[in-house]
């Protein structure tokens, strides 16, 4: 079972030594950034790829045969692109952690993976490093990505009228249990979908970060969201908060 993201722990640190293997299963359309992929991954301590798929159908099949811990993923793939793919891991194996590749940072296909389950995402220029880092932060149950790209992202793809978006899983208007949320909760949903840190919720809020990380628990629970990503996506969607006019 996962747990809720709370920007707590070193992502990138080593794994315990008789820890199980971090698995993954790399889905491109492209061989060499498979390989590119791989040769990255594998070196890594702890870190074992399992599988290389050529489209999103075959990243299915494989992922069920395999069941890898985390599966990267090119969101722009043929048979069946990221997206869909993404969505059928969610529903089929919700403990298989996906993390979204785009050659774009800027790009609506993004927003409805995030949509879709997956738990992070990257531009295909990282860095080695943050890829790995991410791998593991998605594999640890947290959210990667970069809290204000994901508010650029959504401003830009979901509230601005006209754009086309792949309506995945959870493409709805306001989250049912976003009634039950109190006052302070629905202040800290604000100020995530804002894009600041746990650290900084607390600052603006004058509380604990601790007490913040329970407000957050509260919060993803009640809105039924997997993580940080889901929450601000919601948050959108249901008009808690509107991006900035242009200038």
């Amino acid at each position: 079972m996962s747990r809720h993201p709370d920007a707590g722990p070193d992502s990138g640190a080593e794994p315990d030594k008789g820890a199980a293997p971090l698995t993954v299963l790399i889905a491109d359309d492209q061989p060499l950034v498979r390989r590119g992929l791989a040769l990255i991954l594998s070196p890594a301590p702890g870190v074992r790829v399992v599988a290389e798929a050529a489209n999103g159908e075959q990243a299915v099949e494989l992922a069920r045969l395999h069941r890898p811990s985390v599966v990267v993923m090119d969101i722009r793939m043929p048979v069946l692109d990221g997206v869909q793919a993404t969505e059928r891991l969610a529903r089929e194996l919700p403990d298989c952690r996906v993390l979204a590749l785009s050659t774009f940072d800027m790009d609506e296909y993004v927003v409805a993976a995030l949509r879709a389950g997956a738990a992070g995402f990257l531009p295909k220029d990282v860095s080695p490093e943050d890829l790995l880092a991410a791998v593991r932060t998605v594999h640890s149950g947290e959210a990667a990505v970069a809290p204000r790209l994901l508010t650029r992202l959504l401003a830009a793809y979901v509230t601005a009228p006209g754009r086309p978006s792949h309506q995945g899983a959870g493409a709805a208007a306001r989250p049912a249990g976003s009634a039950e949320l109190t006052t302070r909760e629905v202040e800290v949903w604000r100020l995530i979908a804002g894009g600041l840190d746990n650290n900084e919720i607390a600052q603006a809020m004058q509380i604990s970060a601790s007490t913040v990380k329970n407000h957050i628990t509260n919060v993803f629970g009640k809105l039924q969201v997997r993580d940080r990503a889901q929450a601000v996506i919601a948050a959108y969607e249901s008009g808690l908060v509107a991006p900035a006019p242009p200038g």
